[in-house]
């Protein structure tokens, strides 16, 4: 029987460490080309089960794109599964070369499933979305000390502020122009966009930042969102159902979506009513039409059907890929 290699990855700005399980063997590498071809060779020969890197911020994206070009099974993970994955096993000190090994254990231990990674059409869309985000945060910033700012002051946010539209607005313009240049996105967008209440730039921010919609099951896609409410119980306590975690870049345009949905889509606006009537909270009952909304557009993507009224909408929004 062949014997199972797990590898874990610690990503730093400069440096790539390496942990291999089982073993207490650790490498280091240059986080650039040369190191990233060295850590090519050294993959080639353990041939590993699963290698695990932490989500970094974008520092591991030159390393996972380099493995994943040579068919290597690579999964990105959130660094809190590490940490407490460390402190469970009773590992409290924190170095690079320790975090390596704890990876490894990790991919050995959990095993997360491979999913497919972004190509470079999907990251450049992401990018662009994740660029719009950092340009309304400013925008908004200025515009809110542009209210208190002293008079010598008011001039250069004023300025600030006209050019971080005009970027706003080419940024958009790529945005939509990237899409564009893909039938499928094309086509996707569409049909995200008949859903009364979804506009441009959550479209957008579905096919680049959740391109798993359209072929998971409802309750998968809600969870990574981060909208699907998670049980809190123990012995014979019941707890409140709560949502946390999942993707926060999109479940934030999906509020906004939602609010927008509540007044133009008759169904989300007669679903939030019947709710309020049943004695739901605001936020309970806004959360649920978050997670009605997903489910839909879940569905339609899957079935390419598009919103067209509600006595048209057959779509099984509990079926699966």
């Amino acid at each position: 029987m062949k014997k199972e290699i797990f590898v874990g990855i610690d990503v730093s700005k400069e440096r790539l460490d390496i942990g291999i399980y089982p073993g207490d063997e650790t490498r280091t590498f240059d986080n650039n080309e040369q190191g990233i071809a060295k850590l090519l060779v050294l993959m080639s020969s353990v041939s590993p089960t699963l290698i695990v890197l932490e989500s970094t911020g974008g520092l591991e994206t030159l390393a996972v794109s380099s493995l994943c070009e040579k068919n290597l099974p690579v999964v990105v993970i959130n660094p809190r599964q590490v940490r407490d994955f460390a402190k469970a096993t009773g590992t409290l000190a924190k170095t690079d070369a320790i975090d390596a090994k704890i990876i490894a254990r990790f991919a050995h231990s959990i095993r997360p499933e491979i999913r497919p990674l972004k190509d470079k059409n999907v990251q450049r869309l992401s990018a662009l979305n994740a660029r719009r985000r950092q340009i309304m945060t400013m925008l908004v910033a200025e515009k809110n000390r542009l209210k208190r700012a002293p008079q010598p002051n008011k001039k250069n946010i004023k300025e600030h502020i006209d050019w971080l539209e005009k970027t706003l607005a080419n940024i958009d313009d790529d945005i939509q122009k990237t899409i564009k240049k893909s039938p499928v996105w094309k086509a996707n967008s569409d049909i995200l966009q008949s859903f009364k209440g979804v506009g441009p730039v959550l479209s957008a921010s579905l096919l680049g930042d959740l391109p798993e919609l359209g072929c998971l099951n409802r309750k998968k896609i809600a969870a990574l969102v981060g909208i699907a409410p998670l049980n809190c119980d123990s012995g014979k306590y019941r707890g409140k159902r709560r949502v946390w975690g999942g993707r926060s870049n999109v479940r934030r345009l999906l509020y906004m979506a939602t609010l927008s949905a509540m007044r133009s889509n008759p169904v989300i606006k007669s679903f939030y009513s019947r709710l309020i009537e049943a004695g739901k909270p605001h936020k309970v009952a806004m959360t649920a039409c978050m997670r009605k909304i997903i489910t839909i557009l879940n569905a339609m993507l899957k079935n390419r059907t598009f919103w067209e009224s509600p006595a048209n909408y057959s779509l099984d929004i509990k079926h699966s890929c």
